[in-house]
């Protein structure tokens, strides 16, 4: 492990600060797909997570007090979606989203973005130990395709088709 990767246990360190600043919290990316498996498969970078706007208050007086208040740039920074960091191990690739009256979410510009079925978001999944809301196999198997997979989303993608009993994409085969 290298000073930038992000174990199981500051992974559950990070949730649980938030659950108790009261901040609703669903893990995204590799982590929603190792928290669904059940058990951590490799290693993370940083925790993906999606977080209502309106709890930014609270989630930002949570992450000053872990350490995090630094941005990391990142030339894909939009305002709902940046990784702020502590400069070492802790970083959080933010998504901050708009809870809808018809029970979606969306996220994006006014302008532009995707709505959603709240269900996304409310899969359930366990990091060490913790059980945690996080992205459902459906929802984390669309959010890894759309890009050129890495090498790390095939070993993800397989691993996760293969529990859920799910199709694998094409460019995953």
């Amino acid at each position: 492990m290298t000073t930038h990767d992000m174990d199981a246990d500051t992974a559950r360190r990070i949730l649980s600060s938030l659950q108790r600043a009261g901040v609703e919290a669903t893990v995204g990316g590799g982590w929603a797909i190792d928290a669904l498996l059940g058990e951590q498969t490799r290693l993370h970078s940083d925790l993906d997570l999606w977080v209502a706007a309106e709890d930014l208050e609270p989630l930002i007086r949570a992450f000053v007090d872990l350490g995090l208040d630094r941005l990391f740039p990142w030339g894909d920074d939009r305002p709902w979606n940046f990784v702020v960091h502590n400069g070492g191990a802790l970083r959080v690739d933010l998504h901050l989203y708009e809870k809808l009256p018809d029970g979606r979410v969306h996220y994006g510009s006014v302008r532009g973005g995707d709505d959603f079925d709240f269900t996304c978001l409310r899969g359930h999944g366990v990091i060490d130990g913790m059980p945690v809301a996080c992205e459902s196999p459906d929802w984390a198997l669309l959010c890894h395709t759309g890009y050129p997979p890495r090498s790390v989303d095939h070993e993800d993608v397989k691993r996760l088709c293969a529990k859920f009993r799910l199709p694998l994409p094409d460019a995953f085969r």
